[in-house]
């Protein structure tokens, strides 16, 4: 874990963080505008961004088309996709479902 300030309006807040926003801080050096993720892998690197102030966008894939690509969920044994699921709710982020909201997977195939 690694504690990281930020700035939200006036207000200095220090955040703490873990895993892929320690990475992206060391590159860019500041939370970006905009994050997307797929698995509960992901849920810090959301929250990170989407709650650093300023205008922000988190938007999580949902793997639920078995048929064109490996779909996982809450009960996967790989690309658990649980946590951030209820977060995506609760922070308003986008969820964009794979079976619904996608004409064409591969477009190669």
């Amino acid at each position: 874990m690694c504690e990281i300030a930020c700035n939200v309006g006036s207000d200095s807040i220090s955040l703490q963080i873990g895993g892929k926003p320690i990475g992206i801080n060391l590159q860019i050096g500041r939370p970006p505008i905009a994050a997307f993720g797929n698995s509960d892998g992901d849920l810090e690197m959301l929250q990170w961004t989407t709650m650093s102030g300023g205008a922000r966008f988190g938007l999580i894939v949902h793997h639920t088309d078995a048929g064109r690509e490996f779909a996982y969920d809450r009960q996967s044994h790989f690309g658990k996709l649980d946590k951030a699921l209820d977060a995506a709710a609760l922070n308003k982020w986008t969820v964009a479902d794979m079976k619904r909201d996608w004409k064409e997977v591969f477009p190669f195939k």
